[in-house]
């Protein structure tokens, strides 16, 4: 995977929890490591030996990234959100990667799988520029989901598409409305949008030059602004295989996060 270019955008003044990439997690161990670092641990997992960078603009960041080892570019304060980032990186680098991972800095618990598979639904098919993850939720995570809502607490995304997988939207509301419960073990029709994101460079270069819509920025999803201007998401299926996943997005995630560390015994 020589032509893939991993990039973790990380800034540091997140309006719902300031200075997140630096909040340190406790993992099974007991060893406390930052969210960035579990982020760029995580990248580091993913097969094929990618080119893996952090892209901050904040100095703080960089410098404990560096710390640990980390690559990182330094991006414009103007960039709005990673996929900007992410183009941003390609920019003042001068890289030329065939493919572009966008891994969010607050997903320390995307398994590498996650990755290859959307690395791979590029490889097959020439006509995806964009690609990202939908993971069918469990009973668990459509009552986490819920409550948030119910606590006005915007957690994590939901997706949904058509029969080929084409993006039809995405929302930080529970979507698509059941009106019902559903037993543990039963299938239901929500899927867990996982903030990543595989593009062609050249679909990074037209997402620059188009400005922010208004579903994206009431939502403030940035992959909105692709299906605002007619260009399509493929949604990739991916399977959790006994791993929970959950996103940082409220102080509230960090005991979230620690328990299904210590459960998965991941240090």
């Amino acid at each position: 995977m020589s032509d893939v270019l991993i990039a973790i955008p990380a800034r540091y003044a997140s309006t719902r929890y300031p200075g997140k990439p630096l909040v340190e997690l406790r993992g099974a161990s007991g060893e406390r490591r930052s969210l960035i670092r579990r982020s760029w641990d995580a990248a580091c997992a993913v097969a094929g030996g990618a080119q893996v960078v952090v892209a901050t603009d904040d100095d703080r960041i960089a410098e404990h990234a560096r710390g640990f080892g980390a690559e990182v570019v330094m991006t414009s304060e103007s960039c709005a959100n990673g996929t900007e980032r992410c183009a941003d990186v390609l920019e003042r680098t001068g890289l030329t990667p065939g493919i572009v991972v966008n891994l969010q800095g607050d997903a320390p618990l995307t398994p590498a799988w996650f990755v290859e598979d959307l690395i791979a639904a590029l490889r097959a098919d020439d006509s995806v520029d964009v690609a990202t993850p939908v993971l069918r939720t469990d009973s668990e995570a459509l009552a986490g989901f819920r409550e948030d809502r119910l606590n006005g607490r915007v957690g994590g995304t939901t997706a949904v598409f058509d029969r080929q997988g084409r993006a039809l939207y995405f929302s930080k509301e529970v979507i698509p409305y059941t009106g019902r419960d559903f037993a543990p073990g039963e299938d239901n029709p929500v899927f867990h949008h996982v903030g990543v994101y595989a593009y062609r460079p050249a679909a990074l270069g037209r997402y620059r030059d188009w400005p922010t819509g208004p579903l994206e920025r009431w939502e403030g999803l940035e992959q909105l602004r692709f299906l605002e201007n007619g260009a399509a998401i493929r949604c990739v299926e991916v399977e959790a295989r006994g791993r929970a996943f959950w996103e940082l997005n409220n102080p509230v995630d960090v005991s979230r996060i620690e328990a299904i560390l210590a459960e998965q015994g991941i240090d």
